[in-house]
């Protein structure tokens, strides 16, 4: 009864700002679990939690050594975490970054957008036909001046026959990136930074891990299809999906591309239930 007392003292007590407090602290443990899911961090946190959940017992049954060495790797651990996961600590201050000060993608109308990845799909779809390789990289909010910069710049519309003509073999910039801002081609041959995720499929080449190392420190939408096979993938977020048709890679496109650019004219209700169906897809 007296446990139970307290517990109706403690909700009676409970403010709208401690609500809210809590709320905060969720979302933040949310966002660090989803940026930390399926990374080298997550094996560090599970040994962080399990050298957490050591340390009082090692105290309660008197094992010094074991307690005192316990206590120094947490203390050691903290400045090994910010020099190990550097890469990800990074990534996820993009996130965050991305998150608050986003912009829109100029753009001026959705038939504008539609044109846009029509003229996408059919050059990927007529590049894997003729298994010719090509890697594009479609900017979304994060900007990737520093990549554009190491290749050739273009600021031409985004057309099919261009695309292709780019990726033509034995052409100056058929072996880098195509970015690709809003509605524009605005660099070619550009280098990317290659993942260094060791769980890559050993049979996936270059023009893959350079997909998917811009896809883990930006937000971009990443196309490549490979030269060997002719087989269209796609990289988001740090991962690689593969087999894609012309049908299915319209599709993702446009859920993610449209969602962003019709954002700002959706209510705040029709906004979560989109959001809602991302992540889901996204799962």
């Amino acid at each position: 009864m007296e446990t139970l007392r307290f517990y109706l003292i403690t909700i009676k007590n409970i403010s709208l700002f401690d609500v809210l407090d809590i709320a905060v602290v969720s979302y933040i443990f949310y966002k660090i679990y989803v940026l930390m899911r399926q990374t080298r961090a997550e094996q560090l946190l599970k040994g962080i939690i399990l050298i957490l959940f050591l340390i009082p017992i090692s105290s309660f049954l008197n094992l010094t050594m074991l307690n005192w060495i316990l206590n120094k790797t947490i203390t050691i651990g903290v400045l090994s975490i910010v020099i190990i996961f550097q890469p990800e600590i990074r990534r996820a201050l993009e996130h965050l970054g991305r998150s608050a000060f986003a912009e829109r993608p100029i753009l001026k109308n959705e038939a504008e957008l539609t044109k846009l990845i029509a003229e996408i799909l059919n050059a990927v779809e007529n590049l894997s036909k003729d298994e010719t390789g090509a890697l594009i990289v479609i900017e979304q909010f994060t900007g990737l001046e520093d990549i554009i910069s190491t290749g050739t710049k273009l600021d031409a519309n985004v057309t099919t026959a261009l695309l292709e003509n780019i990726f033509v073999v034995n052409t100056p910039l058929h072996d880098g990136a195509t970015i690709i801002r809003n509605d524009k081609i605005v660099a070619a041959g550009c280098f990317l930074p290659l993942s260094t995720n060791h769980s890559i499929d050993k049979k996936l080449g270059t023009r893959h891990r350079a997909a998917l190392g811009i896809s883990e420190m930006s937000d971009a939408l990443v196309i490549i299809v490979s030269e060997e096979t002719g087989v269209i993938s796609l990289a988001i977020n740090g991962k690689l999906t593969r087999n894609y048709t012309k049908e299915k890679l319209s599709d993702i496109l446009f859920r993610i591309i449209k969602l962003r650019y019709l954002d700002k004219k959706l209510s705040f209700g029709e906004k979560v239930k989109l959001w809602k169906k991302k992540i889901l897809h996204q799962r």
